[in-house]
């Protein structure tokens, strides 16, 4: 943080220290901003939360460098079961598929993985992370009657002190009962609360030979059981309508759950042990101002497809890049709007999926249960039907049709923009062989496919493209003609690599581009063919990058991501007439 006239300045206050804040402080620490994080709670919490990430969480990890890191204490590519009234699994999911780079399901400890979070922030001396620190109050603050130039937040720390912070952007993601968006902001949180509590035990040394994770639609008690690392096992139990949910975390209430499950309940050791209440809500706006929300302050998930925190993760990758670049002159600020269009309806739609897993899981009139399990044993045999539900191609995968891209001017191209772009190994000049986005750069990346199209760029659109930091590669064909001439001649100005596994072909040929603009969070921001790439990357900059000649608004500095500013501008803004948003 700098010092301005008295008051500390930050260009990003992060308002929260879990998984999702975490995250982004990771990824603003990789591109170069500073940033201050905030916790009002002095340690971990070492209660049952999320188990599960897939490989969209795992590539926003290695764009964080955070990845190895947490694969540590990780459980990868674990299935997924549905198990009959009558204890029949109708229904299994392991996706064999890494497309993205890595495993599509995996399962950690909540505890574990935030304490490597946090010790990965050791690593920027630019981000700073404060636990037992509470945000009392937001104020937008104006210059000259303009739109909001930042905002001034008022802190308070565990002896009480009070102290108030200018920060360029404010992130709240600090959980479901988010003060930013609650008592501060007061957006509205769409949805609904479910009737149904259940009591989440967790024991070690699990005394099962399951390693998967199984759902359990048994009319008289649904439940879950999973294994997780280092001898944990967790169960979930539903409650019925009259069942006190603090009366059944008495020892003998739990014992009497779990004895139905193994001989002998009395010789495990219960770790931990909570009742949940499962919401399916979503945040009115995930922006406002200059304060986005993320994570279970944006939306809340019931958890049966494990995509609560996974989607709180691709909200943090999304985010993240934008306020770097817009922090560092890269992108224009309007930018940060779409964070709102390109995340709100996806997250909706993985909520909608989990109330339908839960609404088949939950069932307890025994003849709804038979007829939908006669139904589920039925088609489980059916080719298409196993590899859709075994490759798990139910769910949703982001799709932006409106933010920070460029339409195709073909439907077979467009459908391609907005979507996560592939990752598949690569071979670099020096024969070693790598997962593509080490190739890429945390930043933007233009890829072209058998030929060398970087060295077609006019100089004014090369100029443009460097300064939204964006790096050229060359890719073709594992062992073919085109590889061989660029290597003989290799690219000035492009990185050269072979797709050693046919991954990059598949994706160009299906789509029939010579070109991809990849944005920092592997998003498709344009293709196109050779003919078109001077028009259509022309076009995405003019809309999105601003001038090089403009003056950067305060807070809005050009600085290069290998090194983070050390001092922020004098701002001459003031705080606005509107009344301080003060928590309740």
């Amino acid at each position: 943080m700098t010092q301005t006239l008295g008051m500390p300045q930050v260009p990003v206050l992060i308002v929260g220290a879990g998984p999702v804040g975490a995250t982004i402080a990771n990824l603003l620490g990789t591109y170069g901003v500073p940033a201050l994080v905030i916790d009002r709670s002095p340690e971990i919490l070492d209660y049952p939360r999320a188990v599960g990430l897939d490989d969209e969480a795992m590539r926003a990890f290695q764009a964080a460098g955070v990845a190895q890191a947490l694969l540590k204490d990780m459980i990868q590519n674990v299935p997924l079961r549905m198990y009959s009234a009558r204890k029949q699994c109708f229904a299994e999911i392991l996706p064999s598929t890494r497309e993205f780079g890595w495993c599509r399901r995996n399962l950690f400890s909540q505890p574990l993985g935030e304490r490597a979070l946090r010790a990965g922030l050791a690593r920027f001396a630019h981000v700073t992370l404060e636990l037992g620190t509470e945000l009392m109050a937001l104020q937008q603050v104006q210059q000259d009657g303009q739109d909001a130039q930042g905002v001034s937040a008022t802190l308070r720390d565990s002896t009480g002190m009070q102290r108030t912070v200018r920060a360029s952007f404010v992130v709240g993601a600090d959980g479901g009962r988010s003060t930013v968006r609650e008592s501060l902001l007061r957006i509205p949180f769409d949805g609904k609360t479910h009737p149904r509590k259940w009591v989440v035990i967790e024991c070690d040394q699990d005394p099962l030979d399951a390693p998967y994770t199984a759902l359990h639609c048994e009319p008289k008690r649904p439940y879950v059981c999973l294994r997780l690392p280092y001898g944990l096992r967790r169960w979930e139990f539903m409650l019925f309508p009259g069942e006190d949910g603090e009366q059944m975390l008495a020892p003998a209430k739990v014992r009497e759950l779990l004895g139905r499950h193994v001989a002998d309940p009395s010789s495990l050791n219960v770790i931990r042990a909570r009742v949940y209440t499962h919401n399916s809500r979503v945040a009115r706006t995930f922006v406002q101002g200059r304060v986005a929300l993320a994570g279970d302050a944006a939306h809340i998930t019931p958890p049966w497809i494990g995509q609560g925190l996974n989607a709180g993760l691709r909200d943090a990758f999304n985010l993240a890049w934008k306020l770097a670049w817009i922090h560092q002159g890269r992108l224009r600020p309007e930018a940060l709007a779409s964070y709102h269009d390109e995340r709100q309806r996806h997250a909706q739609a993985m909520i909608e999926l989990a109330d339908l897993f839960g609404a088949a899981l939950s069932v307890t009139n025994p003849v709804l249960a038979w007829l939908r399990d006669r139904f589920m044993l039925a088609v489980k045999d059916v080719p298409s039907v196993r590899d859709y539900v075994l490759q798990m191609k139910f769910k949703p995968m982001p799709r932006i049709t409106q933010g920070v891209i460029q339409k195709a001017h073909s439907a077979r191209l467009d459908d391609r923009v907005g979507r996560l772009f592939v990752q598949p190994p690569v071979e670099r000049l020096d024969g070693s062989v790598v997962k593509l986005d080490e190739v890429l750069g945390t930043g933007f990346a233009l890829l072209s496919w058998q030929q060398d199209l970087h060295a077609t760029l006019p100089p004014d659109l090369r100029s443009r493209l460097q300064q939204l930091g964006c790096r050229s590669v060359a890719a073709s064909r594992s062992r073919s003609l085109q590889a061989l001439q660029m290597k003989a001649a290799p690219p000035t100005g492009a990185a050269l690599v072979e797709d050693v596994e046919n991954g990059l072909h598949l994706w160009f040929n299906a789509c029939g581009a010579d070109w991809v603009l990849i944005r920092p969070d592997r998003m498709v921001a344009a293709l196109g063919l050779a003919q078109t790439l001077v028009r259509d990357l022309s076009a995405f900059c003019a809309q999105w990058v601003p001038p090089a000649e403009a003056g950067s608004a305060p807070g809005e500095r050009l600085a290069s991501s290998a090194h983070p500013p050390t001092s922020a501008p004098t701002p001459s803004a003031t705080p606005s007439p509107l009344p301080t948003l003060a928590a309740a």
